[in-house]
């Protein structure tokens, strides 16, 4: 497995172990009410989840696992893919510190939102000329 790859998924685990913590932290809170204002962890959790979890994972296996055609060098331009994954990371942090210190509407929120759409996009470009058509016959 690349070394990317495994930063990648290693990572996103994280986020997976830190998104079930803040999950059990609200869900405690729903049935014996210690923090009252545990709603505001909803953000966080979906933030943690959707995106430093699932998406950086999806990220990670698509890395590792799509055929590589180019000859030189092995994985094409890996600043790219690591770029990607630098901004993504700066992206969700950016997002869950926006949305806990100002609120989900907030401009460091749209700002970390900005920053993993680039990231995103870097990723794409990236991985794109590994993704060929399965021609039959």
């Amino acid at each position: 497995m690349p070394r990317l790859a495994v930063w990648i998924v290693r990572t996103s685990l994280i986020y997976l172990g830190c998104g079930f913590t803040v999950g059990a932290y609200m869900l405690l809170n729903k049935g014996l009410t210690l923090d009252p204002n545990y709603r505001a962890w909803i953000y966080m959790h979906e933030e943690l989840m959707l995106i430093g979890w699932m998406l950086q994972f999806v990220i990670g296996v698509g890395f590792w696992i799509l055929p590589r055609f180019m000859q030189a060098p092995k994985y094409g331009a890996i600043e790219l893919a690591w770029g990607a994954y630098l901004i993504l990371n700066a992206g969700v942090l950016v997002t869950i510190a926006g949305g806990w210190l100002e609120g989900p509407g907030s401009s460091a929120a749209l700002i970390g939102r900005a920053l993993e759409i680039v990231a995103a996009a870097a990723f794409a470009v990236y991985i794109w000329p590994r993704v060929r058509p399965f021609l039959v016959g």
